[in-house]
């Protein structure tokens, strides 16, 4: 199991390249957890306990407004990590955590990391670049929240399940999507019957197939 854990740790950003020994400590130093669908994982506020990542399945992170209306700050999938700014800096979890799915994860104790940090200096660079992606992508996502329309957030939300297996899958349903976009699954379906008069897209039973990507960009004003 050690030697499966290691193999999935290269293909993690953080991960891939480094030196084998900063590898070989987060193995000995992780956990294992399994999750059914629906259950939380963690809450915002919570003492973080560190890095999470997923092996299998479907985990939403989100945050509560004042009324209890779910905003899902990201999906996360395969291979995924999160919490990664508890882990990082040994403060309180920012957002709470459920599984979308059965899911199969690990934990990394944030004490580790800090320490794989203080003394590694190639790590603690890539450390910095994972996370300036992660803040370049929030960016962009409250860009397209508060910039475009549902039906430009929809366009692009098809886009991006082509190149990111997390948006789709077991446990993402239209409501999780909705909450990722800040409106409703009945708007989601409007804006999609809107999309598909166009040509760019059509549905294949539960599926839809893109028949225009070029039309979809622009619809996406991409």
């Amino acid at each position: 199991m050690s030697f499966l854990l290691a193999d999935y740790l290269k293909q993690l950003a953080y991960f891939e390249g480094q030196n084998p020994a900063i590898i070989e400590r987060m193995v000995n130093s992780a956990f294992s957890r399994t999750a059914a669908a629906g259950e939380t994982l963690f809450l915002e506020g919570e003492e973080a306990t560190g890095l999470w990542m997923i092996q299998t399945g479907r985990v939403k992170v989100y945050k509560l407004n004042p009324d209890g209306q779910e905003h899902i700050l990201r999906i996360f999938g395969d291979h995924d990590t999160f919490n990664d700014i508890s882990a990082f800096d040994g403060g309180a979890n920012p957002a709470n955590a459920a599984a979308l799915s059965d899911t199969k994860l690990w934990i990394f104790p944030s004490q580790i990391f800090q320490e794989c940090i203080q003394t590694d200096g190639t790590f603690a660079l890539r450390v910095v670049q994972v996370l300036s992606g992660r803040v370049r992508g929030l960016i962009r996502q409250i860009e397209n929240l508060t910039l475009y329309s549902v039906t430009v957030r929809v366009a692009r939300l098809l886009l991006n399940q082509v190149d990111d297996p997390a948006l789709s899958g077991t446990g993402v349903t239209r409501a999780a999507l909705a909450a990722h976009l800040a409106t409703t699954p009945q708007t989601i379906s409007t804006a999609l019957r809107e999309i598909e008069i166009t040509g760019a897209i059509a549905f294949d039973r539960h599926q839809i197939r893109i028949l225009r990507e070029d039309l979809l960009r622009s619809i996406a004003m991409l």
